[in-house]
């Protein structure tokens, strides 16, 4: 893969890259993916698919478009297993959509910044959230989440960071950060993997 080879110029981040090649990949319904993301905030990825699969069989098994969304009791949505604020940003995202027409087309012409601008004026949408939409519904190559704490912890114990002030610990990320471009996400992806393999060896 090309961006490997990019990637490799950085000595220490070389050393983390293996045989292994991820690929990022365009999904459609980017607005469902954005509700689908606030429905598993911090909760494990196996209850996440469990409510969300809850949440496609209130639509028959078919996935939703914005306004059935808005359509869709608040009780109902209670129901699947949502916490009273994820089933407010969840409608709150699918009334953001239908009134400012958020489609897929819209944000396939939009660069990063532009969507994330858009995006994070929604309640309950932070910058984190857009940016794991940018990467892993838009298949965006070039992303790079300054605010993950997985990324932080690979990149303090790879890097050698210091951590006592935050500020300037994400400064320090986003300047090693910089030569990786146009292929951060790949890099952010070699960084979790890294991690959790440390964790569990």
């Amino acid at each position: 893969m090309k961006y490997k080879e990019h990637l490799q110029k950085d000595a220490l981040l070389g050393k983390i890259i293996n045989e292994e090649t991820h690929q990022l990949v365009l999904h459609k319904n980017i607005p469902l993916r954005l509700m689908a993301s606030i429905m598993s905030q911090q909760l494990s990825t196996k209850v996440a698919a469990v409510i969300f699969k809850r949440f496609l069989e209130i639509y028959n098994g078919n996935e939703p478009t914005p306004q059935q969304v808005v359509d869709t009791p608040f009780e109902v949505l209670r129901g699947i297993g949502l916490s009273n604020n994820k089933v407010r940003y969840i409608q709150n995202v699918a009334s953001f959509c239908i009134e400012n027409n958020v489609t897929d087309t819209l944000l396939l012409e939009m660069n990063n910044e532009e969507i994330v601008a858009l995006l994070t004026q929604i309640k309950g949408v932070g910058q984190w959230t857009v940016e794991m939409l940018l990467m892993f519904s838009l298949g965006r190559e070039d992303v790079f989440a300054v605010d993950d704490l997985g990324i932080q912890q690979a990149m303090q114990r790879l890097f050698n960071i210091e951590t006592d002030n935050k500020k300037q610990m994400k400064q320090q990320m986003i300047a090693i950060a910089d030569k990786w471009k146009p292929y951060r996400s790949y890099a952010c992806l070699h960084l979790w993997k890294w991690k959790d393999a440390v964790k569990t060896a």
